[in-house]
């Protein structure tokens, strides 16, 4: 790489931390998850702290309340009962709040929660920044995508304890000083990749895992293995994410010293 090219990787860098430091501080960021609360739990349909009475319905949530939950559905006031599926899209655009809070709902594996966004949480306001390296261009190699012959999906333990499935569409395969190392990734709707990794440094200088997020492969499977992009998963911010754990054969056997490491509490 050329020193005019390595700069603008750096700036390019620079600007992808300054942006990925305001979305996790954003006012419904990672960090102002405040709790996932699973209706299994509460066969009642009472959440402590959550308004309303929540009950699963087959393939839908119903919520019922009354004016003094404070509820709003779709942005207006509400009291009665309503059908809910699972939220979609951004967290500000969940369909139940109560005041700034967001009540987004979640299914997983025929399993529903309601999460509760709040900018007003105390992670949000201990928060100051992300702890990472600055680029190093030997940390972005080249590297090629082996796509599976079929989808597979491997049971890994989460954030939460609990063991879940984690799709899985091939393989991304690259060299790190004259040795070839390969990480399973799963494909993403527009195609990109998404891998969960450790490391040498996992847990000790820097979070316990993490994310890589490379674009989509070319026609001929090449891919860049930018690791001055290695992510924090959500559960690094917040207790209340489900987060997978690597999957095996997902921890690479030297210290990854780049991207993202650590958040850093005022």
């Amino acid at each position: 790489m050329s020193t005019d090219a390595q700069q603008q990787a750096a700036q390019d860098w620079d600007r992808w931390h300054e942006e990925r430091t305001g979305t996790v501080s954003a006012p419904y960021g990672p960090l102002s998850l405040t709790g996932t609360h699973w209706l299994s739990d509460y066969p009642e349909g009472r959440i402590p702290a959550i308004p309303g009475h929540w009950r699963e319905d087959g393939d839908e949530l119903e919520l019922t309340a009354g004016a003094a939950d404070g509820l709003t559905v779709d942005g207006k006031p509400f009291t009665g009962q309503v059908r809910l599926g699972a939220d979609r899209g951004p967290i500000d655009g969940s369909r139940v709040a109560h005041g700034e809070r967001r009540l987004f709902v979640l299914s997983r594996e025929g399993l529903w929660a309601v999460r509760d966004f709040d900018p007003g949480s105390a992670a949000r306001r201990a928060f100051r920044a992300i702890e990472a390296t600055p680029y190093e261009p030997r940390w972005s190699l080249p590297g090629t995508f082996r796509p599976y012959d079929t989808s597979r999906t491997v049971r890994v333990e989460n954030a939460d304890g609990v063991e879940r499935g984690l799709g899985l569409g091939g393989e991304i395969a690259f060299e790190l000083d004259g040795a070839e190392h390969t990480l399973q990734v799963a494909v993403e709707q527009d195609g990109s990749l998404w891998a969960v990794f450790a490391d040498a440094t996992s847990g000790h200088s820097s979070y316990r895992f993490r994310f890589l997020r490379p674009a989509a492969p070319a026609a001929d499977g090449s891919v860049t293995v930018d690791l001055n992009r290695a992510l924090l998963p959500p559960c690094a911010f917040a207790d209340h994410f489900i987060c997978p754990f690597p999957p095996p054969g997902n921890t690479l056997p030297f210290a990854v010293e780049a991207g993202e490491r650590n958040r850093i509490d005022g």
